[in-house]
This record gives structure tokens, sequence and C-alpha cells, in this order.
């Protein structure tokens, strides 16, 4: 166990990355608590999301921005040194040609930030999941 010198919280890792103090409520403050120059990226996927389904709900849901209708659809999440976009196991066997420059594992897609991000791909996918219910 790893004890967190900011908030005291008790972590299974040495320095895991978790949230000290209050959780955020929307995605603005998600994205908001993130260093600023991830900021830009995590915009740049929220919108392209947003556009690819536009009557989906916006939701903080384990503590990540969400897109939900009637279940969460896909999530999004900052890392140190990459977006991580969760759209579930199917999704990631569906796309993996157009993937393959990607790391993915069991459902989750990883997007550097030094790398121009393939936002198209990112609305097919959620496109895919809101179509076929597959969800994370």
């Amino acid at each position: 166990m790893w004890t967190c010198p900011k908030c005291g919280r008790a972590l299974s890792k040495q320095n895991q990355s978790h949230y000290c103090g209050e959780k955020p409520k929307t995605i603005d403050e998600y994205i908001q608590a993130q260093p600023e120059e991830h900021q830009q990226y995590l915009r740049e996927i929220r919108n392209a999301i947003r556009m690819a389904l536009p009557e989906a709900d916006e939701r903080i849901s384990w503590s990540m921005p969400t897109f939900w209708d009637k279940y969460n659809i896909i999530h999004f999440a900052a890392h140190k040194k990459h977006i991580g976009v969760y759209a579930g196991t199917e999704a990631v066997v569906e796309f993996g040609e157009r993937l393959k420059n990607y790391k993915t594992s069991k459902g989750t897609i990883q997007f550097l930030y030094n790398e121009p991000l393939p936002l198209e791909l990112v609305m097919d996918i959620a496109k895919w999941c809101n179509e076929t219910g597959n969800h994370p």
C-alpha cells in the first residue's frame, strides 16, 4: 500500500494516479482538473464523441467522462502520456484493423498526446457502440 502525501488516500501502487479531493461532477470539471497541456486533447475527444452521439447524455461514471443513453456507451480518461478511450472488448475487436497503430487491451484504446487524434475513428467507434448496444 502507498499513501498519497497530498490527500492521505491509501492506494495499492506507488504513485498511483487518482483524484485528490472531491471528484468532478461534470465533464467540464474533469477536463479543468487535468494538466493544461492535456485539456485540448480531451476537448477534441469529447467533441468528436458529442458529434457522433448528439442525443447521449454526458456524465461522470467510474470517475471518467461518459456518454450515456440508458447505459454507459463510451468513456474516456486522461492519463500521464495518453488518453484512454473505453469502448469495450467487442469494439476493440470490431475496429482491430483500424486500431493496429494504437495500443489496445481489454476494451481500452490508448491515444498518445504527442500524436494527432484519430477523431473520425473515435466517432465511428462511439456510433458503433451505441448502435450495437456493446458498451464498456
